[in-house]
């Protein structure tokens, strides 16, 4: 078939490379000059400069993988990246700069979950067995709950500590919601596929190049190798059925996969309503009803600087309160990066980017100890959809020949890197 692919970020390439693997011919229509969608390095017009006068070229927000995204591992090694060479790879960490927090244990899993718990620091026996129990509650019940339960409904019974130290940040940083409004249905599934789905599937994957290089730059050479298209400055606004074709910028197509932004998808779909059957106009209006309902989350990423500012470890945890929002801090110097480079994340970020970015810096200064100077501070203001208990997520297939793909699609996983890879290979496989 004659696929037209709409956004190339990380679901549309992983989209584009299934296709193109399966025999099809695509096209790759993409609104700016640079892939990678949320997940992207920053374009040269906004490269920084440090204060010591080094130019440092940055991603669209701090990322991390873990070892149980195995449909991206695997896209990764289908286009000639190494993970080995590309991500570092480190036992799940969630520990505060005191030392303190949850580090598993370079053993075989679950027994690195259970070796972290039983050594955790600052750990009363009462925490660990609270936890332990609750884990093997979640366990025996196949990881699955009632839809209506939160993570705070679902924690209830842990300690303080733990709530504090482990479930908090594990939540804010997968769901990117917060415990009392976040899924626990879709909690335990992450939970369930990083301590049980695979052998080695708790480890931190972490970049040491930018977001486009890691898979979007490399999935497209890799496609046009094969004769694929790829269009980029050409930002597509409507598309029209014709006959069993659809028509996207004069160009007839046998299927399209919308692989863009929920909020681009809407206006595209309502406009494409009009000129299609009722029955299917009733379902591409359902479709656009489910995703307007979608709440999003925002993501703060504050980049700063200091001559020797470095961590004892590549990624830490942070206490996170409403004047020191960061929930974690990573070490840019160890991630190919400059030396004395931090991003400090904040999920679900409220409020406007300059008090984010004083009340992160003072954050450093209190909990790290480092005068920072701000170098660059992104906000990604539709981030991920909040993961709430309940949701309806749109479904992939709008009408016959036309797919959606993203992260904010039906699916197991939040608002994830492997849920956008996951998302891009079920749409080809439905066509």
């Amino acid at each position: 078939m004659k696929i037209a692919i709409i956004g190339a970020g990380w679901a549309g390439m992983t989209a584009a490379v299934k296709a193109t693997g399966a025999g099809h011919h695509v096209t790759i229509f993409e609104a700016t000059h640079t892939l990678g969608g949320r997940a992207r390095a920053l374009n040269n017009s906004q490269v920084q400069v440090l204060p010591n006068g080094s130019p440092v070229p940055l991603d669209n927000g701090q990322h991390i993988l873990i070892g149980a995204y195995t449909e991206t591992l695997q896209l990764l090694r289908l286009v000639g990246v190494s993970p080995q060479d590309t991500l570092l790879e480190l036992p799940m960490t969630l520990q505060f700069p005191d030392g303190l927090g949850l580090k598993f244990a370079t053993l075989p899993t679950p027994f690195d979950a259970l070796g972290g718990i039983l050594r955790a620091p600052g750990w009363s026996l009462a925490d660990k067995w609270a936890l332990l129990r609750a884990a093997l509650g979640w366990k025996l019940n196949g990881f699955g709950c009632a839809d209506s339960l939160t993570v705070a409904e679902l924690c209830q019974h842990l300690t303080p500590k733990i709530k504090a130290e482990l479930i908090e940040p594990l939540c804010v940083s997968a769901l990117n919601t917060a415990p009392a409004q976040a899924s626990g249905q879709v909690f335990l599934r992450v939970m369930r596929d990083a301590l049980f789905g695979v052998q080695g599937g708790s480890r931190l994957l972490l970049p040491r190049v930018d977001l486009s290089a890691l898979f979007p730059d490399a999935a497209a050479h890799w496609v046009q190798a094969r004769g694929g298209l790829l269009k980029l400055g050409k930002r597509v606004e409507s598309i029209q059925p014709q006959g069993r074709q659809w028509r996207v910028q004069s160009e007839l197509f046998d299927a399209v996969i919308l692989a863009t932004a929920a909020s681009h998808a809407v206006p595209i779909v309502s406009a494409c309503a009009q000129d299609v059957s009722p029955s299917v106009a009733k379902k591409m209006q359902h479709w656009v009803h489910t995703t307007r309902a979608l709440q999003f989350e925002a993501i703060a990423t504050v980049y700063a600087w200091a001559p020797q500012a470095a961590l004892p470890q590549a990624m830490l945890a942070l206490r996170s309160s409403a004047q020191h929002p960061a929930q974690f801090v990573f070490d840019r110097g160890q991630l190919g990066g400059p030396p004395g480079l931090l991003a400090l994340v904040v999920s679900a970020a409220q409020g406007e980017r300059a008090t984010l970015q004083a009340q992160v810096l003072a954050q450093a200064q209190a909990q790290l100890g480092l005068a920072l100077q701000a170098v660059q501070t992104v906000v990604e203001k539709r981030a991920t959809f909040a993961c709430i208990p309940g949701l309806q997520r749109p479904p992939p297939t709008l009408a016959p020949g036309l797919l959606a793909c993203g992260d904010y699609l039906a699916g197991p996983y939040p608002a994830t890197l492997e849920g956008a890879v996951r998302s891009g290979c079920a749409a080809v496989a439905l066509l």
